[in-house]
């Protein structure tokens, strides 16, 4: 056997005798995965995947004024400005999904699609009302957070390291049926709800063996830095609402491993180098304004930032410091086709920096 294949044999072998052992706490999280997909996430997720793959194919290559001067400070390109309002509407990973059909066509480079999955990628109002509307004693508080999550994701898409292309998006030659993006849809949708069966089954050993035993707020760390969904669903058991904000504000816009996943699996030839970074940022940046923000809730459930805001801005400065180390070196090496592989040409080294 080679040696790169043993890490995977043997990993795989030691969770079947894990599954074989703890067979009830394996159909426990199974089933708690199924009913998140079936009861949640088909729901509000299922007609974003099929009505944005309908949206993107008719909108792409048409230029959106109202958008415009936002697409230019986050440097996209002229003709995908659809791309940036399915990123905060659609919800994880329809972002994704449609920055990498566009990749796929030819529409967008390599630099331009690995910028855009890390900020035109995000949790969408589905997801944010659905699941974090209860969570909170005010109506207006997730509408708050919703404003951190899309600013924090338009400053990502400024602070980017990339350059202005002068290019634009073109129509594509072939219009996108119901069908095609309903394939689309069931495919994508299968994807996530694979990963979320698997993350929530890895959860349910962890609370099963030693996550009970720390505090809630750990708990919910780990739980949302695993599986976006699960971590949501914990936050009543932190008593304080201002940290409760601040700690949904991370989650939704780290994402978590799950979601993660979900965008690696549609990404399909995308550079990934900087969405974690990216993410990174944006998590940093949504707790900073998340702190921000507490003068709005009453004094007794303001959430003390004196910790929390100097931690949060290093690992905003360090996450900064990463991406302009990946421009100075990150190269892509992809084929770009243009209407619909009408003009091609290989690009073999295309970087970030300025020349």
């Amino acid at each position: 056997m080679k040696k790169q294949r043993l890490p995977t044999a043997v990993s795989a072998a030691i969770g079947m005798l894990v599954l074989i052992l703890d067979g009830k706490t394996t159909l426990s999280g199974a089933s708690e995965g199924v009913n998140l997909c079936i009861k949640t996430l088909i729901p509000s997720l299922f007609p974003f995947f099929l009505l944005s793959t309908m949206l993107t194919g008719a909108l792409s290559g048409q230029s959106i004024r109202l958008l415009r001067p936002i697409a230019s400070a986050c440097k996209i390109p002229k003709g995908a400005e659809s791309l940036l309002a399915i990123g905060v509407l659609g919800g994880y990973p329809v972002g994704a999904q449609n920055v990498a059909q566009l990749h796929g066509s030819g529409q967008l480079s390599g630099e331009q699609a690995a910028r855009m999955i890390t900020f035109c990628n995000n949790a969408g109002p589905a997801f944010l009302f659905g699941v974090l509307g209860s969570m909170f004693s005010d109506s207006k508080y997730p509408w708050l957070l919703w404003l951190v999550h899309i600013s924090s994701a338009l400053l990502v898409g400024m602070l980017l390291p990339g350059s202005r292309t002068e290019g634009a998006v073109r129509p594509l030659s072939r219009s996108v049926t119901v069908t095609d993006a309903l394939a689309q849809a069931v495919k994508v949708m299968g994807l996530v709800c694979g990963w979320v069966v698997l993350m929530r089954m890895m959860l349910a050993f962890l609370e099963h063996w030693f996550l009970w035993l720390l505090p809630p707020v750990a708990r919910v760390v780990i739980a949302g830095a695993l599986e976006l969904s699960n971590g949501c669903v914990r936050l009543p058991c932190i008593e304080n609402e201002g940290l409760r904000f601040i700690l949904a504000s991370a989650m939704l816009a780290a994402g978590g491993v799950c979601v993660s996943l979900q965008t690696a699996s549609v990404a399909q030839e995308i550079p990934f180098r900087l969405y974690f970074p990216g993410k990174l940022l944006q998590c940093g940046i949504s707790v900073l304004l998340s702190c921000a923000v507490q003068f709005l809730f009453p004094a007794q459930m303001r959430q003390n930032c004196s910790v929390i805001m100097p931690i949060a801005a290093v690992c905003s400065f360090l996450s900064f410091l990463i991406l302009k180390k990946i421009e100075k070196v990150l190269a892509f090496h992809t084929v770009v086709v243009y209407n619909d592989h009408i003009h091609a040409k290989e690009v073999r080294s295309c970087c970030f920096a300025k020349k």
